[in-house]
């Protein structure tokens, strides 16, 4: 239910704490310290107006202070991102096989909606060189990375690095110098704040499905979780059909209600309609749904009853 989202009382502060484990206590806010860094180099051919102005895109600054409230709504409060650094690149980022756009290449490929160059990842070991935030990370005075830039750019939308790093909607990049997981999140300035919420939608389904990778599947609740008779997932409300099919206005029985009531999921079943995640619109359809992840005291089967615990803090999870 939507009132939900943005009926939660003023949070509390969590102060100076230790950055390593945050959360150990119910609805207490896991604040997490962000590096904001944005690719927006100024194309000479328009005057030389930074590319996101050329096409009239978003501000990074404005779409990362959206996703930051909308995340701190839909948890109750527990995740609380704080941008302390940012980095401002005008340059293009490197192609996993060497290549670079500059201004008149990529005006070409985007005017004539050219593929875009393949490999189309970006270099990641290079470029987070480039950032040079590795001994920030390693210390606990950074949690993640965000980058802002373009399309065509090369960036997974959530990818997590680290020595023991695994599956984040891509391929781990596993750094032997990184003994302390994180994730570096890839936003486009083209898209919107719901295309944020889809990417850390995705980060939520990789990393639970980590979690109860060794659950039987009749004590696997994040597969529960995500069955279309409960609560679906990220492509799929309780109604859907297809693949970002929110807005199907089909009526279904579902136990999505169940879940506020975590770990007792005793509630029957009601009829529900896609009015209450929004009606196709996909922000508030992210919304509903990451509101309805588990946010309680205690542990079920060795998994703790606040999930958010488990996406926010990469380095904890088992």
């Amino acid at each position: 239910m939507l009132n939900r989202l943005f009926g939660w009382s003023k949070r509390g502060e969590s102060g100076d704490r230790p950055s390593m484990l945050r959360g150990d206590r119910p609805g207490e806010p896991i604040t997490l310290k962000v590096a904001l860094i944005t690719h927006d180099p100024p194309i000479p051919e328009r005057g030389g107006l930074p590319l996101s102005r050329v096409m009239g895109w978003n501000d990074a600054e404005t779409l990362a202070a959206q996703y930051i409230a909308d995340l701190r709504a839909c948890s109750g409060g527990i995740a609380d991102y704080r941008i302390v650094m940012r980095r401002h690149y005008t340059d293009f980022p490197v192609k996993s096989d060497g290549f670079r756009y500059d201004s008149a290449t990529y005006l070409a490929a985007w005017e004539r909606r050219m593929p875009a160059h393949q490999p189309d990842e970006a270099d990641y070991e290079r470029l987070l060189d480039q950032i040079g935030l590795a001994a920030e990370l390693e210390r606990g005075e950074l949690d993640e990375l965000w980058l802002f830039a373009f399309p065509y750019a090369g960036y997974y939308e959530s990818r997590m690095v680290g020595v023991d790093a695994f599956w984040c909607n891509a391929p781990p990049l596993r750094l032997p110098h990184a003994r302390r997981r994180y994730i570096v999140m890839g936003f486009n300035v083209e898209r919107d704040v719901g295309c944020m919420l889809e990417n850390f939608g995705h980060r939520v389904e990789s990393i639970m499905a980590h979690v109860y990778r060794n659950h039987p599947p009749d004590r696997n609740l994040w597969e529960r979780f995500t069955r279309l008779d409960e609560c679906g997932n990220v492509h799929f409300a309780p109604s859907s059909v297809r693949d970002y099919d929110w807005g199907n206005p089909r009526s279904v029985w579902a136990r999505a209600d169940a879940w506020y009531q975590f770990p007792d999921l005793s509630a029957p079943a009601r009829v529900m309609r896609c009015a209450e995640w929004g009606g196709g619109d996909m922000r508030l359809h992210h919304l509903w749904w990451l509101d309805h992840l588990p946010r309680v005291a205690g542990e079920t089967d060795g998994v703790a009853n606040n999930w958010w615990r488990y996406v926010l803090q990469p380095w904890i999870v088992p």
